[in-house]
């Protein structure tokens, strides 16, 4: 699903500008990292895109549809947060249900539940814990948990906000790698936000950088970190041109 951010502003009450007119285009199918020091609007654009924020001016397009005002529930969205947000009293398997049982939809049987939580679990490698509960789980572990549980509403877009902040270098690197093998597995389109530009350079197909609430750079990996827009983005991707 192709996302389209057209002249997107939002602020916080008492607060400066956290996103400023920024606009965006986001290919269907496209792996978009999206960089930016602490405080840029990283997560608040995340959140305008998921519907968990209303835009104070600017309009958010998926395909060509205007979802602006559309609630989260009905936009298609996949979201998996820094904290992962598994339940703690819950098996991974009845985890990854929950947002079946939410579904609207209420045509799918216990036995396609079933296949779809197995089929997802496959996908993300997790099959032999969905009998573990989330403290049982490596960080890892419960990455790819959270992971599934977001796509196994084969939602249009993937939406993951610093989901290997809490991993150290090791598992980091492995589950990045990992989230890249799932997206493109799937073809679904998804925006990863991190502070890590290697991460992000090692596993997109396209990175935008914020800064200020504004979108200062938009590009090919190799073309960001070749051509920087600016010595903003010289010095924080610490390239040496």
């Amino acid at each position: 699903m192709e996302i389209t951010l057209k002249d997107l502003s939002y602020s916080y009450k008492g607060q400066s500008v956290a996103v400023d007119h920024l606009s965006l285009n986001i290919k269907d199918g496209t792996m978009l990292g999206l960089l930016g020091p602490s405080g840029c609007g990283k997560t608040t654009l995340l959140n305008l895109v998921s519907g968990l924020l209303t835009p104070d001016s600017g309009e958010v397009y998926f395909g060509k549809e205007n979802v602006t005002l559309l609630p989260p529930e009905k936009r298609g969205i996949g979201y998996v947060f820094q904290n992962h947000a598994l339940y703690p009293h819950m098996s991974v398997y009845d985890n990854i249900k929950y947002p079946l049982l939410a579904l609207k939809d209420k045509t799918l049987t216990k036995e396609e539940m079933d296949r779809r939580i197995k089929e997802i679990a496959s996908l993300v490698q997790i099959e032999k814990l969905l009998d573990k509960k989330p403290n049982e789980l490596s960080g890892g572990e419960m990455q790819r948990a959270a992971i599934a549980r977001a796509l196994v509403k084969k939602p249009h877009i993937l939406l993951l906000d610093e989901p290997l902040s809490s991993l150290d270098a090791y598992l980091r690197k492995q589950t990045a790698k990992e989230i890249r093998r799932i997206q493109q597995e799937t073809g679904i389109t998804t925006i990863f936000v991190t502070h890590d530009q290697r991460e992000a350079m090692s596993i997109s197909d396209e990175v935008a950088i914020m800064n200020k609430g504004s979108l200062v750079q938009i590009g090919k990996p190799e073309e960001v970190m070749g051509k920087p827009s600016s010595d903003f983005v010289r010095e924080f991707l610490l390239v040496d041109n």
